[in-house]
Formats: structure tokens, C-alpha cells, sequence
């Protein structure tokens, strides 16, 4: 699969899981309260639409070039006084306009130079955090609602880069990992793999380590919910959902100390 296709794919997968989990909803799930501090689900559907409100019809020219925020605040006040299912076509009345977007995209697009949440990056990275945006979001959403999810395909494996790409500074950083020392993370589940970290001046992954100082395990969903600070690790540890072998401090700080995201 090419970069272009499997970004856009993954975004149209997206936008069709955002509309088939609202589609469920009756009017007490839509105000859940998410695993977002303040946010209900709607307000976490709200929070994606408007995101791909000021990004419809952009692509960047240039690296300083924004989307177009300033559309924010008259969506902000078209939406607020719908009821929920005017605020659900609406929704999905964007989401076609960005389908259509989508459509027409090139390779050549994505390598362009573009403005990112995390720095000038290309615009298929922006691409991509849109991807992780809409998996890590759709998952406020299900876990309160106790709805089960596909946590497999290439959403959830961009959604994984995007931690992977923060590894070293979650372990050198937050975690503090020791000049010297070394941690694998051992993911379960649909996309179950081995990330592997050694701090040598600072944290950078590796492909293998033998005999590393810690070893965490947990299943992909808890590890990611965790990178995200969506649950709390004390309950995880209680419930087994993350467990560590090798030095125990080390261990337990790990395991408590994942986030590198809100």
C-alpha cells in the first residue's frame, strides 16, 4: 500500500468510525462524560468536526501557512444550540466535504512542507496525527460506553508511531530512566510487539536488547490510553492490565509515568 493510499484510507476509515459510533447514540450517550476531563462525547465529536472544518479545502503552500482557524468560532455557534441530531447530520455533512478533499490529494501533497501541532513537518505527518487524533478520540468514547473496538489495521498502526515516536523522551524524561539502563515495553494484543529503549547520554530505541533492566507488559489499548493520559495507571497496575519484571522501581515508575500527551 502507498503512503497516499493508506493516509487516506485511514482517514476515511475514521471519519466512517466517528459516524458509526454517533449513529448508536441515544441522547443520554451523547452526553457521557468521556475520558476527556470536561468533555462529553459530543463534545469529543464536536472537537474532531471542528478540527476538520479549519483544515477542509487546505492543503499548505508553505511551512508558515495555518488552516483556516478563524472558521472555530462560527462553527462553535452554528453547532452549540443544535440538538443532537441536527449536530449529527451537520457532522457528517463535513466529513463529506472532507471525503471529497481527500479524493483529489497527491503524493506530491503530502511531501509538501507543512505547520504540525508538534512543528514543521510534511503534510502527510499532519496527515497522520489526524489519524491518531480520531483513533485515540473515538476511544474517550467507547471505553465509558463499554463498547468494544478494533484496535488492529493501519490506524492503530499510525496511532502507535505517533508514541513511538516519543518513546526516548517518555523514557528518558518522564520516566527517568538511568544513563546505562535499558526497558522493553511488551505490547499484547491485535498489534503486539516489543519497543525496546536504552539510554546511552539519552533514550533512543533500538531494535533489540538483551537483558534489559525492566520489562513492561501490557496490552496495546492499556499502553496507549496510558501514553495518552486517558486512565489512570493506578488502576491499570490493580487490575494487572500492566505488569513489570526486573527492577521494581524502575518498573513501577514506568508504569506510572507513560503519559506524554492530553
Amino acid at each position: 500500500m502507498t503512503e497516499l493510499a493508506r493516509t487516506r484510507d485511514s482517514l476515511l476509515a475514521s471519519y466512517d468510525a466517528i459516524e458509526n459510533r454517533f449513529g448508536q447514540m441515544d441522547a443520554r450517550q451523547w452526553q457521557v462524560q468521556s475520558l476527556c476531563p470536561d468533555w462529553t462525547a459530543r463534545d469529543v465529536v464536536s472537537h474532531l468536526a471542528m478540527m476538520e472544518t479549519v483544515m477542509t479545502g487546505w492543503v499548505p503552500s508553505n511551512s508558515e501557512e495555518l488552516p483556516n482557524f478563524g472558521r472555530v468560532g462560527p462553527f462553535t455557534e452554528e453547532t452549540a444550540g443544535l440538538a443532537d441530531a441536527d449536530f449529527a447530520r451537520r457532522v457528517t455533512e463535513i466529513f463529506a466535504v472532507r471525503r471529497d478533499d481527500l479524493a483529489k490529494l497527491t503524493q506530491a501533497d503530502l511531501e509538501l512542507p507543512s505547520w504540525t501541532p508538534v512543528g514543521v513537518k510534511t503534510f502527510g505527518r499532519f496527515l497522520e496525527i489526524r489519524v491518531f487524533d480520531f483513533w485515540v478520540h473515538e476511544r474517550d468514547i467507547t471505553t465509558p460506553l463499554g463498547w468494544p473496538t478494533d484496535d488492529s489495521g493501519p490506524r492503530a498502526e499510525i496511532s502507535l508511531a505517533e508514541v513511538e515516536g516519543s518513546l526516548g523522551y517518555i523514557v528518558g524524561k518522564r520516566i527517568g530512566l538511568p544513563d546505562g539502563s535499558s526497558i522493553v515495553f511488551h505490547l499484547t494484543g491485535p498489534l503486539a510487539r516489543d519497543l525496546s529503549v536504552v539510554v546511552d547520554g539519552r533514550a533512543k530505541m533500538v531494535d533489540h536488547v538483551d537483558g534489559p533492566d525492566v520489562e513492561v507488559t501490557a496490552d496495546f489499548l492499556t499502553f496507549m490510553q496510558l501514553a495518552c493520559g486517558r486512565i489512570d495507571p493506578q488502576a491499570q497496575i490493580d487490575a494487572g492490565k500492566i505488569t513489570w519484571t526486573g527492577n521494581g522501581e524502575l518498573g513501577d515508575r514506568a508504569a506510572r509515568s507513560l503519559r506524554f500527551t492530553m
